[in-house]
């Protein structure tokens, strides 16, 4: 018992890749030798796996077992080494599993996909913006840092990494340069707007400083604020004190106005606002907003300019970006149709 156990102590030191190729081997090895010294009971080089399988897991069935004594003695040594080394390799992989879940659950990841999309402080409005994106998009990668003890949310596409998103080092790890967007929330902990919107800066001036060609999407709390942005690469920035107040006060003077931003913000209510591709046989905005119209959408924005219905007559852009207002199914049906340039 004593060398049986010292054995296996060994095996567990042993380096993971020799332990599995050894394993194989010793499997490989031992069906040929028992299917050679045995055939008429092994007739088949799979009779001989099994048997080394069910020998080596424990399972033992029964329904194959040596009758000489060249057989019984190759079983004498899967018992005494086959058992033990499968076992470690078993329990290698368990331990494997549950080091890789743990490490996932304590956000110590490096992210190496790209087309991702990251977000950056966690709060009620980044989980309602994951799920926003996972009703957008089921299939999209979403990439959560923040300083969390646990993932606050673990899924298959949805990752956590713990870490400062102002050290450049966190954002290599998140793999920002290979990112599709990054959005960054204002620190809702801070008690102070000039403060929350100080650490926002020093984010993007780390994102600025490895990814400046990534769609950086930043939360800050006074519109005041965004001259102090300008030396960093910011797409947009969503305000948040002056954006809430606005709504609240347009909402006062004209009742249902709320209505009609949350069915355009939000993707489950209502009709929605979609990017849609320009359609080869467009020349004008006029051909593009009667084509639309046909099929039950409006055309509202190229971009961000919002006055489509006096330049009809102009020609598309190459660099367009259409938006048009519907809902899902017409959508859908709009990209079915194809032929888009």
């Amino acid at each position: 018992m004593v060398i049986i156990r010292k054995l296996l102590l060994k095996m567990v030191k042993i380096n993971n890749t020799v332990l599995f190729l050894s394993s194989a081997l010793l499997v490989f090895l031992s069906s040929i030798l028992i299917v050679w010294v045995e055939n008429d009971t092994f007739p088949t080089l799979f009779d001989g796996f099994w048997w080394v399988m069910t020998t080596v897991t424990t399972v033992g069935y029964g329904d194959y077992y040596p009758v000489t004594i060249a057989g019984r003695v190759i079983a004498i040594i899967l018992y005494i080494v086959g058992i033990g080394l499968i076992g470690v390799v078993i329990g290698k992989i368990i331990d494997g599993l549950a080091t890789f879940r743990k490490k996932r659950l304590e956000g110590d990841i490096v992210y190496k996909g790209s087309g991702h999309l990251i977000i950056i402080g966690w709060s009620h409005k980044a989980q309602f913006a994951v799920k926003e994106i996972m009703e957008t998009d089921e299939k999209a990668e979403v990439v959560i840092i923040d300083q969390l003890k646990e993932a606050p949310i673990l899924d298959d596409n949805i990752h956590y990494l713990k870490g400062d998103a102002s050290d450049l080092t966190t954002l290599e790890q998140a793999n920002v340069p290979k990112a599709k967007a990054v959005l960054v929330f204002a620190d809702d902990q801070l008690n102070n707007d000039q403060m929350i919107d100080g650490k926002t800066l020093l984010i993007a001036s780390s994102i600025e400083a490895i990814a400046s060609n990534v769609h950086t999407v930043v939360e800050i709390m006074e519109e005041k604020h965004i001259k102090n942005f300008k030396h960093a690469h910011i797409d947009e920035f969503i305000i948040s004190n002056e954006t809430i107040s606005s709504l609240a006060v347009r909402s006062a003077f004209r009742k249902g106005v709320s209505e009609i931003y949350g069915q355009l913000l939000r993707r489950s209510v209502g009709e929605d606002l979609y990017h849609v591709p320009v359609h080869s046989s467009w020349k004008t905005y006029r051909d593009a907003f009667q084509s639309l119209l046909n099929d039950g959408a409006t055309l509202i924005a190229d971009r961000n300019d919002l006055a489509i219905n006096r330049k009809l007559d102009e020609p598309i852009p190459m660099d367009a970006e259409l938006y048009a207002v519907c809902d899902k199914g017409t959508y859908e049906m709009i990209m079915k149709k194809g032929a888009f340039s």
